[in-house]
């Protein structure tokens, strides 16, 4: 039976010192190639929007069809940067994992788990954290926008880019989808990795970003914004969770302006704009594609075409939700055996680092 490597570190002796400098040696090597693998994580902080579902699961799904190794992880540790209430973040983390099932993510070919449950994402954390200044924290976009407003911001909301980095290194992770908001955090993964390779040898890979092709979905009630579960209003999006009626009043309800033809014109139409983008998003048609079939549509009548396209996408994910979620034993067992899955990748890792470190 094969020795792990996390086995053979914690069983070292004194004696075996030359094997932990073998071990610290062969990553030096900078013309080691790493395997392709995705990572890419998930806040349960209630039940995603279409804005998530074309921007991130959408791209998961395709990517778990044209890659070799996907991990995906519910980042719950990330979610407690500010307030939760410990029996909605249960919920919501069973309801996370109902809904990237229902959507179409297969834990038989990839891997998806409960960041919370593999221990070392914390631990590569703080590594990680001993190596990032402050000042480079402080040019973090998301940090400025994230704290205005707070009288006390916390610090796992300033610090919570290097734990980003650490659940992307801890897995060698290479590519890494997102949307543009959050391009400057995997700059920020590089560059840890970099200092890192640097000082102990060229073990973590450089993870590159990958945008998604699908256009960023707008608030319906203030298309200049993106599509957020933030925002007070909940006519301003579409949860993947509301009912054929509720989608069909969310969207008559969308702001747009007073011309009545379809033209697409992001800047002077962001809110006709932004319904065009859903029709292009479900249906994979370009803008200009939607315009030309819809010449002699009004907007009026292409507010109820979108909703009904949107209705079609989403009920067969509603309905399977509601099936998953009545056997919430299933949904834990499946987020024990990824988290199984995680472990046999993250452990070795972790323990490679902390030989490199000089912890054992």
């Amino acid at each position: 039976m094969a020795l792990s490597i996390g086995f053979i570190l914690k069983n070292l002796r004194p004696a075996g010192r030359l094997a932990r400098r073998c071990l610290c040696s062969s990553v030096r090597d900078e013309n080691v190639t790493f395997p392709e693998r995705v990572f890419s994580g998930i806040q349960p902080t209630g039940i995603p929007h279409i804005g998530n579902y074309f921007g991130a699961i959408k791209n998961w799904i395709k990517l778990q069809d044209t890659n070799d190794s996907v991990i995906y992880s519910i980042v719950d540790l990330h979610s407690v940067t500010v307030p939760q209430d410990p029996t909605t973040l249960r919920e919501n983390i069973l309801s996370m994992t109902a809904c990237l099932l229902a959507c179409g993510i297969d834990p038989d070919r990839g891997i998806l788990f409960q960041q919370s449950q593999v221990p070392y994402h914390t631990e590569l954390a703080w590594i990680l954290g001993c190596n990032c200044t402050l000042s480079r924290l402080d040019h973090l976009p998301t940090w400025k926008e994230k704290s205005a407003g707070m009288k006390d911001a916390m610090l796992g909301l300033y610090t919570y880019p290097v734990l980003q980095a650490a659940d992307i290194l801890l897995y060698k992770g290479t590519r890494v989808p997102v949307g543009e908001d959050q391009t400057c955090h995997i700059e920020l993964a590089r560059a840890l990795a970099k200092i890192f390779n640097n000082r102990f040898g060229h073990y973590f890979p450089l993870p590159e970003v990958l945008l998604t092709e699908a256009p960023r979905i707008k608030s319906l009630r203030h298309p200049d914004k993106k599509m957020s579960k933030s925002e007070a209003n909940p006519k301003s999006r579409i949860d993947l969770t509301d009912s054929p009626d509720e989608i069909r009043q969310k969207v008559k309800k969308a702001v747009i302006d007073s011309e009545p033809k379809i033209t697409y014109d992001i800047d002077n139409r962001p809110g006709l704009a932004n319904l065009i983008g859903l029709e292009c998003a479900i249906t994979d048609k370009s803008p200009s594609q939607v315009c030309e079939e819809n010449c002699n549509v009004m907007s009026g009548q292409y507010k109820l075409k979108v909703a009904d396209l949107i209705v079609e996408e989403l009920t067969p994910i509603r309905l399977q939700m509601e099936r998953l979620l009545s056997d919430r034993q299933h949904l834990s067992s499946i987020l024990e055996k990824g988290r199984d899955k995680a472990m046999e990748i993250a452990e070795p890792n972790i323990a490679e680092v902390k030989s490199l470190v000089g912890f054992l």
